[in-house]
């Protein structure tokens, strides 16, 4: 019988996390010192922290050093995205051209009051992602209405999309069919509602928060917009595609059938030709290509990094010195936010972060559920606010802007990251619970 080699344990290195240090600075800190989210294209940064992980991958090579670069750009995670990519670029395209954008943007500031505009598609892109539970789903539905509204309100654009990544994230966070929590709920071995009951207890707060922030955000100045007359007819294929997601379709299929149900109606109001829809779904799959490359070179660059032994360098020391329950929770919080940020993928994270996670919450006592909540909260927290994201790069490709000036603006993951380290300093909320429970328990005794 033939034998078979066991895999090599990747040893830990810190130097491997060099390709991360590389994009962060050319990118991050260069625009920031530059005073212009422009000045440094993101495929630019990619490629050159591409080049340094390529370069740092031992033994081999110079040819199977880009092979294994190749390989990871082409994980079938990797490939997914870069598919609904493309269908979102056909059917944002094709909707655009057709006129149902502007008609649901006649219609949503026909239906909110100017000062509830923010806080109302905030509290909408919530309702939405938790049906649809999928932030990248939210996001090509409602960015675009976000954008137009900023546009014909005189809102600020970055304030306006990030109203619609936020709201995204929370559902992405809370949602029963959110890949995240499924991933969180299956790696700790507990029951989905026992998860949401306990992140319910946590997120609502700061989501409530957020949304008085951004009531807070717009300016008085820009309250003044003319009302145009809604039409209809074109505003059905947002509503249906909504539907279909919200009815747990697959975003494939949601994205296939909208483009579809919104190019039959552009020909039925002659808002283009038959030609016409075929040219806006080229434009569309086209304008999708500087995404499409960044998510290809960031899924071969953060496989370098894994090959070189950066996350296991991670995993290493932030298990190493644990002595405290609240201590484990601050672990397992750092531990998914690492692997987040090395992978730009919250259900890799947590499918990645979650054995090592379970094993951390048995030795502490960590209810499944507890755990389960800080694994699937800070791979959002995390997720949310990385430019290099699927979610940060889609929304700043649909609102034609960068994804550093829509951060500013990301209110709700901020709080949701910054609140949650407080509740574990706090024991928030299960010392809640143990009140109230010590309540009832004297109030038994105390009856006859």
């Amino acid at each position: 019988m033939e034998q078979t080699n066991p895999p090599q344990k990747i040893k830990p290195n810190f130097k491997a996390l060099a390709p991360l240090a590389v994009f962060l600075l050319s990118y991050l800190a260069v625009s920031l010192a530059a005073g212009d989210f422009y000045k440094m294209p993101i495929t630019v940064a990619f490629l050159l922290a591409s080049a340094v992980g390529i370069i740092m991958i031992k033994g081999g090579n110079l040819q199977s050093k880009i092979e294994k670069f190749c390989q990871g750009a082409a994980n079938g995670n990797i490939l997914f995205m870069v598919l609904i990519f493309i269908m979102a670029g056909a059917f944002a395209q094709t909707t655009k051209d057709m006129g149902a954008v502007d008609a649901t943007v006649n219609l949503t500031i026909s239906l909110l009051p100017a000062s509830l505009l923010a806080p109302g598609l905030f509290l909408a892109a919530c309702f939405v992602s938790v049906s649809v539970g999928t932030s990248v789903g939210t996001i090509v539905a409602l960015v675009p209405v976000a954008a137009g509204i900023a546009s014909k309100t005189g809102l600020n654009p970055a304030l306006m999309t990030a109203v619609i990544v936020s709201g995204a994230m929370f559902g992405d966070n809370l949602s029963f069919i959110s890949d995240t929590t499924i991933a969180a709920t299956r790696t700790q071995g507990c029951r989905m509602s026992d998860k949401f009951k306990t992140n319910f207890m946590i997120v609502i707060p700061f989501a409530f928060i957020t949304a008085v922030l951004y009531y807070f955000s717009v300016p008085s100045s820009a309250l003044e917009y003319p009302l145009e007359s809604v039409q209809w007819l074109k505003v059905i294929p947002y509503v249906l595609v909504l539907g279909a997601a919200v009815s747990g379709l697959n975003v494939m299929l949601v994205l296939a059938g909208g483009t579809v149900i919104a190019g039959i109606t552009g020909l039925l109001t002659s808002s283009f030709s038959l030609w016409g829809w075929t040219e806006a779904m080229g434009k569309g799959i086209v304008g999708m290509g500087e995404l499409i490359i960044v998510t290809l070179l960031a899924g071969g660059m953060l496989e370098t990094i894994r090959l070189n032994g950066g996350l296991a360098w991670i995993i290493e020391k932030l298990t190493k010195n644990i002595k405290s329950k609240k201590k484990a929770e601050l672990s397992i919080a750092a531990l998914v936010s690492f692997a987040n940020l090395c992978t730009a993928n919250n259900t890799i994270a947590l499918l990645m972060a979650g054995p090592i996670a379970k094993d951390i919450a048995q030795t502490y006592k960590i209810p499944a559920s507890r755990s389960a909540s800080i694994l699937d909260i800070f791979s959002c927290f995390v997720q949310g606010l990385i430019p290099y994201g699927a979610q940060l790069l889609m929304a700043a490709t649909l609102a034609a802007l960068t994804p550093l000036e829509i951060m500013r603006y990301l209110y709700y993951p901020l709080l949701l990251g910054l609140g949650t380290l407080i509740a574990i300093w706090l024991g928030y909320p299960q010392k809640i619970r143990n009140v109230f429970k010590k309540k009832e328990q004297k109030q038994e005794v105390a009856q006859p």
